[in-house]
């Protein structure tokens, strides 16, 4: 079933103008096909790539990266095994960041429970103030 950029747009939740810079930046793992008129068509399978596209953009990979690794979809059977350590290690990657995150979560936690017992116990102003070393 053919869509229209629009139609892609409306299923992936990404805008025109996001699909036409990735179609730019040679993100589709497909080349876009146009109809005689320039109209762009794009194909269920493209929406799946979409799908997973984005999800590798919103987990920190670079554009380049992206690009690599669709270079090796695109050359077929042969580099799985380049594919793999491509994407292993962006997985470590993104697990290395989810502890820091995790990390810095729990300080947040923290300070956020200092501050409701100060608040609850009516001593706010006992809380940490740069120009009053000591305070918390």
């Amino acid at each position: 079933m053919d869509l229209s950029i629009g139609e892609v747009a409306e299923r992936s939740g990404l805008s025109v103008h996001a699909l036409r810079f990735y179609e730019r930046e040679g993100l589709f793992a497909n080349p876009v096909r146009r109809l005689s008129n320039g109209r762009r068509i794009y194909h269920e399978e493209d929406l799946e790539w979409l799908a997973i596209c984005t999800k590798l953009r919103s987990s920190g990979m670079s554009l380049a990266t992206i690009r690599q690794y669709i270079d090796l979809v695109r050359q077929g059977p042969g580099n799985e095994h380049e594919r793999l350590e491509l994407l292993s290690r962006h997985a470590n990657h993104v697990e290395e960041q989810i502890q820091e995150l995790q990390k810095a979560l729990a300080v947040m936690r923290h300070k956020v429970r200092i501050y409701e017992d100060h608040l609850v116990r009516g001593e706010a102003d006992g809380l940490w103030n740069p120009s009053h070393p000591g305070r918390r």
